[in-house]
This record gives structure tokens, sequence and C-alpha cells, in this order.
């Protein structure tokens, strides 16, 4: 059966995506020519220019896919907790694992802040976070787990602190240990805003 236009449009830009997911976790955005990108993944040069308008556009649909499924995996752990607290720590255990991967370091970490500025690196992380994160503590808040705050403006700031924990983690000589001493000072941090009566 023939393909449509629209199946082969898909598969194309899907191949673009993983061919430069692939290349710019390995090598990173700028040791990454966009013709090897295409040649990866078997399309034209054109095909790129159509899809996304430069090498940068296929970067940014690669981080995005990249915080896609950061959020889905988040969200799980946020949806199977048993309060909205520990999944928020449960949570922010996830999501600190997946600042030791390599593509995730790299891509989202390293490169983005740079090759797509710091403004639009903020944007993208607090569209595909700072819902989760604010939901979270106002269930949090609802249920009498923690004291009466403002969650928005909190919301912003945890988001920020674990941003600027992620970094922390990508930039380490020891990831590992950063990792641990971060999330330990999360969960005093967390545990800060528990309501004792």
């Amino acid at each position: 059966m023939r393909r449509t236009q629209q199946e082969r449009s898909d598969a194309t830009r899907a191949a673009l995506i993983k061919a430069a997911r692939d290349l710019f976790g390995a090598r990173g955005y700028h040791d990454v020519p966009a013709e090897e990108i295409t040649r990866t993944a078997g399309v034209t040069r054109g095909a790129l220019y159509h899809h996304f308008g430069d090498k940068q556009g296929l970067f940014q649909a690669v981080v995005e896919v990249l915080e896609r499924e950061l959020t889905a995996e988040v969200s799980e752990v946020l949806d199977g907790a048993p309060d909205p607290l520990s999944g928020l720590s449960s949570a922010l255990g996830v999501f600190l694992d997946a600042c030791l991967r390599p593509d995730v370091r790299r891509i989202s970490l390293t490169d983005a802040p740079a090759v797509l500025g710091w403004d639009a690196w903020r944007d993208l992380e607090a569209e595909y976070g700072l819902g989760l994160v604010a939901e979270h503590l106002a269930a949090a808040r609802e249920a009498g787990l923690i004291v009466d705050t403002p969650v928005d403006a909190l919301a912003q700031l945890v988001l920020a602190a674990v941003m600027e924990a992620a970094r922390m983690i990508a930039n380490a000589d020891d990831p590992d240990r950063v990792r641990a001493d971060v999330q330990q000072v999360f969960l005093g941090w967390l545990g800060g805003l528990l309501r004792t009566s």
C-alpha cells in the first residue's frame, strides 16, 4: 500500500529528529554539520529546510521531544503517588536521574541554553515543567500537607532551583555526587514547607 503524502512527510520529519538527536547527543550541536544529519536520516538537505527551517530549528524540535519525554516520565510518577508531596519528591528523583543521561546532559542542559538562548530555553522549561509543579504544589496545599503559601511564586522558584540543579549536574566533574547533593538539599527544602500542626 502506498503511503500518503502526510505519512511520507511525518516519516521524513521523524527520521531527521532521530538522526539529529543521536548525533547531537553523541557530539553536541556545534560538532554536527547539517549534511551529516541529512545523510544519516537518508533525506535531502532540502527536507531539513522544509520541515525545520535550518539546523537550529531542528535542534529546537529535538529539545522539545526530550522535554515531552521527561514530562511524561515525571507525570507518570506524580500521577501514581499516594499524595502530591510524596509525588513531588519522587518526581524530583526521576528528573535528577534523567539529568545524568548523556543525551539530556548534552542536548537539554548544555547546548540548549547556548543554541536557543537563555530566555528561550527557560521558556521551554517553563512550558513543560511549570504547570506540573504548580498543580501538585496547589494540591499539596489544598490537602493541608504544606503551609499556606502563594503557589504560583513557589512553583516558579522551585522550577528555577530544579533547573539550576540540572545545570549543576550537567557541568559537574562528578555528576553522581552532585545529583545526590542537590536531592538532599531539595528534600530538606520541601521538608521546610511541611505543615506541622
